[in-house]
């Protein structure tokens, strides 16, 4: 009778979150298109809140603490508007314009060393007039990409600078989640069923240990990046230096993708600008390489650690996953998701391998004491 009890009640409670998380997920559907400063100012609220408990404990209220750190994001917002903005947008519609003309010399001192060298032939075996047909076409395909990429990317930023109040409501929503920040987590903890009090609050610390992991860490790491890309490409001289190099930094949270793309594009435009000057080349490529060894041996494990457990496969999915279901809004909630889902299965998987479900009825049995019965 007991067993028959538990399983109703553990099919009850699975009900009550499934149909919790489909309410989350219709509720974000539908509001996807409005949620964007909300959704942005409780991020903001959530990376900024240690720097709030460092604040108080060195003697400012929350209150004064929270005055003062959106003070300083409205000032560096300010500063961003004022002055790196308006030079990104004319690098980047330099870039645009010069695209076609940087593939077609990069194609054309391709099939020049080819042709002069015969080093395909000699080396390979592959005639370069019969690799070159494949090689406009893999060209015209990569700059197809780079392209519609690059598009993408100004259209998603232009839209985020259009929405209707986004530079107001974000800083509003942020101020009062930071101030407010300890009683709701109080208050989310006093409605938790206290039968499972202490299962939620472990999932809750893995979940924001995961989370803090990724977008604290990671996002700090990404602007270290960021910037140590954008100064040390501009002072190597290259163009779109701090263009390229932002670009590659912001988007270093997806492993692997980041460095790689700017790291060709980069080099890529060296090529075009400097050549033959081979050092220059290289010096453009080592800034990438340096960039790596910082995040590798400093970065990472001082910011991030071991803490995230997120695949780059999972988080690739999330983030397409997400982004084509909500849009530019999905893309800011794709990995807090993606961190509490890891948890949860793991959770999940966890229990499942204590259940007889796993280990059979006679397994199960067995651990029983001899008194039950």
């Amino acid at each position: 009778m007991s067993k028959h009890i538990s399983t109703a009640h553990l099919k009850r409670q699975a009900l009550f979150w499934l149909g919790a998380a489909v309410v989350l997920i219709l509720f974000v559907f539908v509001f996807r298109s409005v949620l964007l400063p909300f959704v942005a100012g409780l991020a903001l609220a959530y990376f900024m809140d240690p720097v709030a408990d460092f604040f108080e404990r060195r003697g400012l209220s929350r209150l004064a603490s929270t005055i003062v750190i959106l003070l300083l994001f409205v000032i560096a917002l300010v500063i961003a508007l004022a002055v790196i903005v308006p030079i990104l947008i004319t690098q980047a519609n330099d870039f645009f314009s010069n695209f076609p003309h940087y593939i077609s010399q990069l194609q054309g001192l391709f099939s020049r060393l080819s042709l002069e060298s015969g080093w395909l032939a000699n080396y390979i075996g592959i005639n370069a007039e019969d690799l070159q047909g494949g090689f406009n076409e893999l060209l015209k395909q990569s700059a197809g990409f780079l392209t519609t990429l690059f598009q993408g990317l100004w259209s998603s930023g232009k839209a985020v600078v259009d929405v209707a109040g986004l530079l107001i409501v974000t800083p509003v929503v942020a101020f009062y989640m930071l101030l407010d920040w300890d009683r709701m987590v109080a208050k989310i903890d006093a409605w938790v069923p206290r039968d499972h009090v202490e299962s939620v609050r472990r999932l809750g610390r893995d979940i924001n240990r995961t989370i803090a992991g990724f977008v604290r860490g990671q996002g700090t790491v990404c602007l270290i990046l960021g910037t140590f890309y954008a100064i040390g490409l501009t002072v190597t001289g290259l163009n779109f230096g701090l263009l390229i190099g932002l670009f590659a930094g912001l988007i270093s949270f997806i492993p692997y993708v980041g460095s790689l793309v700017g790291l060709v594009l980069s080099v890529g435009v060296a090529v075009v600008q400097f050549w033959p000057d081979w050092i220059s080349v290289v010096m453009v490529a080592a800034v990438f390489f340096i960039g790596q060894t910082i995040e590798g041996n400093i970065l990472q494990p001082k910011l991030v650690g071991d803490s995230v457990g997120l695949h780059p496969v999972w988080l690739m999915f999330a983030l397409f996953a997400f982004g084509a279901l909500f849009g530019f809004t999905g893309l800011l909630i794709a990995v807090p998701a993606a961190s509490a889902i890891g948890v949860l299965v793991r959770f999940a998987l966890e229990k499942y391998l204590d259940s007889d479900l796993y280990v059979g009825q006679s397994e199960a049995g067995a651990k029983m004491p001899a008194n039950d019965e």
